[in-house]
């Protein structure tokens, strides 16, 4: 019996301490300010908040051709992609963020190539506005393999390597892009081209024995590609319309920059950021096509630099 004296007051504990709990629990009549478990827990209110379903477009189209919304796979994929890129915040934000300082310039080298305005957002969807390399080594704006880029006219070397040039990559991917066009007649066949290759897609056209990207059976990746450019192109031209409130002031605008011209091989680009009054950080955050700290120049060559127009920035 005394054995079980333990587990006796282990209970009478617990009760009590469930009724204290109870009791404190309860409205006090005296003081009539309660606090909620909101005020307590301000992330509960986060999780309470209302998340509402997006609304699809009637109408839309890629570069001047119609996306047909009538067929309902082809609104079930751009509904995901819409979804997807809306609830996606953080990344979208950037997006905006970063399409208010290269897009414009992007804009202006579509058109001197004659390629739609519409495929700058090729650009976004491939690489989200920054130089980044992927799994497969696909480099820079818009994700070039090495063979393709130098096939483009792009030189990629130990020294230079061009695909981190946003604006000479653009003018690049124009030349494919047109090229593309050339082959499909459609721009929309021209874009899904540039995720699975212009041979890739002229086999899944012939062998489906149909002529539009909406009516191809592909892989999830190229399958997905176009309706992520759409989505790019909703979101951005209308950030309103699916919830996105940034002030013009929190864009990343546009540096003044000038551009300089080297006609002799550099050994140290370091000391010549440092001669120019700014610093090799500043170099290489404008010019990250260099890709080691020394520029060998070729005999009757040249390479253009950018660097600061104004006020030269300091260690």
């Amino acid at each position: 019996m005394f054995k079980q004296a333990p587990l006796i007051l282990s209970i009478i504990s617990l009760s009590l301490v469930l009724v204290l709990f109870y009791l404190r629990s309860q409205p006090n009549e005296e003081d009539p300010v309660q606090v909620t478990v909101e005020e307590e827990m301000p992330t509960i209110r986060a999780v309470r908040s209302k998340t509402v379903t997006v609304e699809i477009p009637d109408s839309l189209s890629f570069a001047g051709e119609p996306v047909p919304m009538n067929i309902q796979d082809v609104k079930e994929r751009l509904d995901r992609e819409l979804h997807i890129n809306t609830y996606w915040h953080n990344n979208s934000i950037f997006l905006y963020k970063r399409s208010n300082r290269w897009l414009p310039q992007i804009e202006q080298i579509l058109q001197e190539e004659g390629v739609p305005d519409d495929f700058k957002y090729l650009a976004v969807i491939e690489s989200g506005l920054l130089n980044v390399v992927s799994p497969a080594n696909a480099v820079g704006f818009w994700q070039f393999l090495k063979p393709t880029a130098r096939e483009l006219g792009l030189e990629v070397t130990k020294e230079v390597d061009e695909r981190y040039h946003p604006l000479k990559s653009t003018r690049a991917a124009c030349k494919y892009l047109k090229q593309a066009h050339n082959k499909f007649g459609s721009w929309t066949l021209a874009a899904a081209s540039y995720n699975m290759g212009i041979k890739g897609l002229s086999d899944r056209l012939e062998e489906q024995r149909v002529d539009s990207y909406f009516d191809l059976l592909l892989n999830e990746e190229t399958s997905r590609y176009v309706f992520r450019v759409l989505a790019a192109k909703e979101l951005l031209t209308s950030p309103e319309k699916y919830g996105f409130d940034i002030p013009e002031e929190h864009l990343y605008q546009q540096e003044d920059l000038k551009e300089l011209e080297i006609t002799e091989s550099i050994d140290d680009l370091v000391a010549f950021a440092q001669q120019q009054g700014f610093n090799y950080k500043i170099l290489k955050k404008h010019n990250p096509w260099l890709r080691r700290k020394s520029l060998t120049v070729r005999s009757g060559t040249s390479y253009t630099v950018l660097v600061p127009a104004r006020h030269p920035l300091q260690l």
